[in-house]
């Protein structure tokens, strides 16, 4: 059955895109999720939205439980994943507000669980992952935002980091060198999950500032990156809307 999952990121879990929606909790055998789900529709199709960081944004990074959400998402039948991220951006041609249709990641993460298969006890379990990201997704994605005239680019590799502190100069040039065009804090171990649990995954990503790479501007701060989601969460929102609706 058909059933769209997001996973939102901060600002962008919003259940007021859900028609009649309504609070479902789901447990997992890797504990609860970041949020309890709240499912609905968008143009007929059932759709489930999942904070990712909390309803309160009370997770850090590093304190996400994603093996509980995605295989909440999973347990509740859902056969598809959009996620929803903020991003700093390591490429002047990516500006602030721009979306991204990640294609690539890298993992740059260091402590967090990223693995249903701990054990091969029932079996040897080496997942493949050359392209993490769903292409059939990425395509609705990319030409519905192109249909509502928003700035988007067709790919890009993202860097994910542990966090919560933001990168230092050398890092965030070294990134840009190793070919990542964006950078969070979320992505890698969601999408690695998601191709584990074989649920189709894509991630839409918001550029909120330019990291610190850019010598000529000042580093980022978290209230410039809030200032930057709220100014730009609508068109997320209506991407996330449209593309749903296509599914019908």
């Amino acid at each position: 059955m058909l059933k769209i999952g997001i996973i939102g990121g901060s600002g962008l879990d919003d259940p007021d895109i859900l028609l009649e929606p309504k609070e479902v909790e789901v447990d997992t055998e890797y504990g609860k999720p970041s949020s309890s789900l709240m499912a609905g529709k968008i143009g007929g199709v059932e759709t489930v939205i999942l904070a990712r960081h909390g309803r309160n944004h009370q997770y850090s990074p590093g304190q996400v439980n994603n093996r509980a959400n995605i295989m909440a998402l999973k347990k509740i039948g859902v056969s598809h994943i959009i996620a929803t991220t903020a991003c700093g951006s390591l490429r002047a041609e990516i500006d602030r507000g721009h979306l991204v249709i990640l294609d690539q990641f890298i993992d740059f993460t260091r402590f967090r669980k990223n693995t249903f298969f701990d054990s091969f006890v029932g079996g040897v379990h080496h997942t493949t992952m050359a392209r993490p990201f769903d292409e059939e997704l990425r395509g609705t994605l990319f030409d519905t935002g192109l249909a509502l005239g928003l700035n988007l680019h067709p790919k890009g590799c993202v860097v994910t980091i542990e966090g919560p502190r933001f990168s230092t100069v050398a890092e965030s040039q070294m990134f840009r060198l190793w070919g990542a065009d964006v950078i969070n804090m979320s992505t890698a171990p969601e999408a690695m999950l998601a191709n584990e649990a074989e649920i189709p995954y894509a991630a839409v990503a918001m550029s909120t500032d330019y990291d610190c790479w850019k010598l000529d501007e000042q580093p980022v701060t978290w209230d410039e990156i809030i200032a930057v989601f709220q100014q730009n969460a609508d068109n997320v929102k209506k991407l996330l809307v449209k593309v749903i609706e296509q599914f019908q």
